[in-house]
């Protein structure tokens, strides 16, 4: 079953490319897109959940019903800094800054593995050794003249990928106390009510618009429930690290999709990212 990891990895680049498509072409207010897409993402999940509820009696404890509700402020401020970034930047330059959320993801479960029984498992120097090579060599693709180009967008950016890897590493305390389908649909169900009463969205969407932020909806929560699977199933660092390869995947999308320019140092990158993902799988199997 380790080729789940790699079709995640497929769906994380396809559905950031439809996002910058979306963005870009039909003119949405990121803070609009953000409470249409968190709808979207409610009424994929909403059949689901009549076959896939489960809520075991340790979610109701306080510390993790408080964790909870530190993913859900988490998560609202990973993906409108996301969004924002998104509405400026090319996918190929958001991206490089973006790897960085494996790399924040790895880190704070290795850190968490001294001092949490869950986290445990984490500990291994080796995939974070390869995980900083395949994460640098990405970010060094956005380097100008010498220098880190970092603008409001590239903050918003880097930001949204930290807080991403919080919620993440976060929620993988929880993870157990519930089916993953219904971890996800409760924690997209209640982003979506706390932004509709913070943005209140008035701009009307084209039908076509809404259609596509639905598939887009429907590839995040694929993309989700594969990731849940891989922490519970492989470990946080061994799962992040696969994923790591939907970088790869995003440079070709934007180069066949959204006719982005690929540059050397980015073709570079993704053979680097390549050879430490196989060297990782060849370690641990």
């Amino acid at each position: 079953m380790i080729w789940i990891p790699f079709a995640g990895a497929i769906a994380e680049a396809t559905g950031m490319t439809l996002e910058k498509k979306i963005l870009k072409k039909h003119s949405i207010n990121y803070k609009n897109y953000l409470v249409h897409g968190f709808l979207a993402l409610v009424l994929v999940m909403l059949p689901l959940i009549y076959f896939f509820w489960r809520l075991d009696s340790e979610a109701y404890s306080l510390i993790n019903i408080g964790i909870f509700l530190l993913v859900i402020i988490i998560s609202i401020l990973a993906n409108a800094l996301i969004i924002y970034a998104f509405k400026k930047e090319k996918v190929t330059e958001i991206e490089p800054i973006r790897l960085m959320q494996p790399l924040f993801t790895i880190l704070l479960a290795f850190i968490l593995s001294f001092f949490f029984e869950i986290y445990a498992n984490e500990r291994k120097y080796s995939i974070l050794l390869l995980a900083v090579i395949a994460s640098g060599s990405l970010v060094a693709t956005h380097i100008k003249k010498h220098h880190l180009v970092y603008d409001k967008y590239v903050m918003a950016a880097l930001l949204g990928s930290f807080f991403f890897a919080l919620e993440l590493v976060i929620s993988r305390a929880i993870l157990p106390y519930y089916s993953l389908i219904t971890f996800y649909f409760l924690r997209c169900l209640s982003v979506f009510l706390i932004t509709l009463l913070i943005f209140r969205p008035k701009e009307k969407l084209k039908i076509k618009t809404k259609f596509l932020i639905l598939i887009v909806g429907a590839i995040w929560v694929f993309y989700r429930i594969i990731l849940y699977y891989g922490y519970i199933t492989y470990g946080v660092i061994f799962t992040t690290i696969l994923f790591i390869l939907a970088p790869v995947f995003i440079f070709l999308f934007a180069r066949i999709f959204l006719k982005e320019k690929i540059t050397w140092g980015q073709i570079i990158s993704s053979i680097i990212i390549i050879i430490c993902v196989l060297v990782v799988i060849i370690l641990e199997l």
